[in-house]
């Protein structure tokens, strides 16, 4: 039954990923729609990302009241609710009031499951589990493109809903499975779980929302701005090659996670961290070198995804090991809302400074962000350790 379950928390991941990707697909449609210039496309993501924080935080108390399966059900139902609204938009300012349970509904379901899979899974599930994310998040770009091809940008989000509501009778369906695979020890850790302020206090949990927040800033930069480095510091690609590059940190990432599924459990959280931390900066290395072929720093994107991609599961799995079952739920909320908070403003910022600097200063900035990530991380352990010590 545990493995049966396992595979609807793998499709619950894959309907967490499937709207994240819409609107980047979509916008080159729907501002040409809404009249609006393109840089729009921000005030709409940052909403969502603005809720999903609020969700995250609120994550603790939702898990503490209500069991985990109804978060999954509630939350995917919104998402429902956020595609069918914005499948409905006519104007620009309709978008912002359905980001609304378009990003609560995403935060939920992210905290809740991550919780739930390092209390009751390994590592290794752990690794898999966002690699199934990453599935989603390749699918909806191809629903959108479909839909551009044969009807209107307005059908990808609705063709999405549709996928969604698919997974969502699955999970009402599967909901007597999560009964059989808790032990009677679980409702009582629930109810005894601590809060957001008892759990900050705890030694080591603010460093890690550091680290946490490092890595989610320098990885939602590359997804942004990976090609337009490209376009920046090298002369001669076209366009389409261009474009082509945006999926070179997704596709390290994934590989990353698939390959790290596979060793976590022999390699432990804290040592397939310090592997992938190793990787990306090999990655960046490469990146940096002047004067190389186009490839050559192609090929070090790849591997800073694929040095990244177990990175964010294993600070997530390693959570109740470190500061114990009570804090865990209130530790993984926090991280989610850290990490949403970096992945919002510090490509922003990225933006910023290249206007002034240039964009050949972008291995620099994600070189900074990967120093801060290991060196709190590795702080974080010996806070943890002195804590079980004691």
């Amino acid at each position: 039954m545990g493995s049966l379950l396992l595979a609807v928390i793998y499709l619950i991941f894959i309907s967490l990923g499937l709207p994240d990707s819409l609107l980047g697909s979509g916008w080159p449609k729907m501002q040409t729609v809404f009249d609006v210039p393109s840089s729009y496309a921000g005030y709409v993501s940052m909403t969502i990302s603005f809720m999903t924080i609020i969700s995250a935080l609120l994550s603790p108390r939702l898990i503490k009241r209500f069991h985990t399966k109804w978060i999954v059900i509630v939350s995917i139902f919104m998402t429902i609710i956020g595609l069918l609204g914005f499948s409905v938009s006519k104007e620009y300012w309709m978008l912002f009031i359905i980001a609304v349970p378009y990003g609560l509904g995403a935060g939920a379901i992210d905290a809740s499951v991550n919780h739930y899979v390092a209390n009751h899974y390994s590592g290794s599930a752990m690794n898999f589990l966002h690699c199934f994310y990453g599935v989603g998040a390749v699918i909806s770009p191809y629903i959108m493109a479909l839909a551009l091809n044969k009807a209107r940008w307005n059908e990808g989000y609705r063709w999405t809903a549709f996928v969604q509501t698919g997974i969502l009778l699955v999970c009402i369906i599967s909901l007597p499975l999560w009964k059989k695979t808790e032990g009677n020890s679980d409702e009582e850790e629930i109810k005894n779980s601590a809060g957001i302020r008892e759990t900050i206090k705890v030694p080591g949990v603010i460093l890690t929302l550091i680290a946490f927040y490092a890595y989610c800033s320098g990885e939602a930069t590359c997804f942004l701005w990976t090609p337009s480095y490209f376009a920046g510091t090298k002369t001669g690609l076209s366009d389409e090659l261009i474009a082509s590059f945006g999926s070179l940190i997704f596709g390290g990432l994934m590989l990353g996670r698939l390959i790290s599924g596979f060793v976590s459990n022999k390699l432990g959280d804290r040592l397939l961290i310090r592997i992938g931390i190793a990787v990306e900066l090999l990655g960046i290395i490469m990146v940096c070198i002047p004067g190389t072929h186009y490839m050559v720093e192609a090929a070090g994107f790849i591997i800073i995804g694929t040095g990244m991609g177990p990175v964010y599961p294993a600070i997530q799995h390693m959570t109740p090991t470190n500061f114990g079952k009570r804090y865990s739920a209130a530790a993984i909320g926090l991280q989610m809302a850290s990490a949403y908070v970096g992945s919002t403003f510090m490509p922003m910022v990225f933006g910023i400074l290249q206007e002034n600097i240039g964009i050949a200063f972008m291995p620099v900035y994600l070189l900074v962000f990967a120093l801060i990530n290991i060196s709190f991380l590795e702080m974080t352990y010996k806070k943890a350790d002195a804590n079980m010590e004691g």
